[in-house]
């Protein structure tokens, strides 16, 4: 798991792959005012979740892990505490790996909590559990970027 504000971004750009491609984008478009939608800007290896949320308890939310993919999650006009725990000790799966989907999700307490303001991101690798949205009521615009996971093909 990253950590960081999104002025920092390039200082990951060696063990994130694809995040540079992804901020270029960023940098390039008002991700506030495009329609919330899905874009592939590298056909299924990079893709960005335009999404608009609403916050919900913590009790109300999920850990999740990905086999394939990156997680990046930014909000960009709100914040949101991200619930987190090592996938190797998660032990109570609540719905099975859905392979089409890339998500499995867990009955797990989290072990941590961050907090993930506006201007910040979070990455998420396929061994970090994570439960994303804990902003109890608030709205607000975030975005997902999914980045498929390479490293295990070095």
């Amino acid at each position: 798991m990253i950590i960081d504000k999104l002025e920092n971004a390039d200082a990951y750009y060696a063990c994130v792959p694809m995040f540079q491609q992804f901020m270029e984008f960023y940098a390039h478009n008002d991700l506030l005012t495009l329609p919330a939608c899905k874009i592939k800007l590298a056909g299924d290896d990079l893709v960005v979740n335009i999404s608009d949320v609403i916050g919900k308890k913590e009790e109300d939310c999920r850990l999740e892990a990905h086999k394939e993919y990156i997680d990046i999650q930014i909000p960009l006009n709100g914040n949101e505490y991200i619930g987190w725990k090592a996938q190797c000790d998660c032990e109570s799966v609540t719905s099975p790996y859905n392979e089409q989907k890339d998500i499995e999700f867990y009955g797990d307490k989290a072990t941590a909590k961050v907090y993930v303001p506006a201007g910040h991101f979070a990455v998420f690798f396929p061994e970090d559990a994570h439960q994303p949205c804990i902003a109890e009521g608030q709205s607000y615009r975030k975005i997902i970027v999914k980045i498929k996971d390479i490293r295990s093909s070095f």
